[in-house]
């Protein structure tokens, strides 16, 4: 069953770099785009919404992130990322949400 926006958006949490790691070395770390909504974003991927994450994916909005990126947070390991699991995916975002 796929879970409702809201439900995903309840879902986003924050987790350090540190934490995040493993899972871009499973190869199952998304790093989505600022510009795009979290929550949103994970449900076209829960929902497997090709047409839309293609779009995505060849706009550079979402997709695993660049060696530059990597070394970047690899200085910065405390580094706060906004995170939503979609298995087996975890979908990050640098900026922080402003939570209500």
């Amino acid at each position: 069953m796929i879970p409702s926006r809201e439900e995903l958006a309840l879902s986003i949490d924050q987790a350090e770099w540190e934490t995040l790691r493993p899972h871009l070395e499973r190869g199952g770390l998304i790093l989505v785009d600022d510009n795009l909504d979290l929550a949103d974003t994970a449900l076209k991927v829960a929902s497997d919404d090709v047409e839309i994450i293609q779009r995505w994916v060849e706009n550079g909005m979402i997709g695993k992130p660049s060696d530059s990126k990597i070394r970047s947070w690899n200085e910065e390991r405390q580094k706060i990322f906004a995170m939503l699991i979609v298995s087996p995916y975890i979908l990050i975002q640098e900026k922080m949400p402003i939570f209500q």
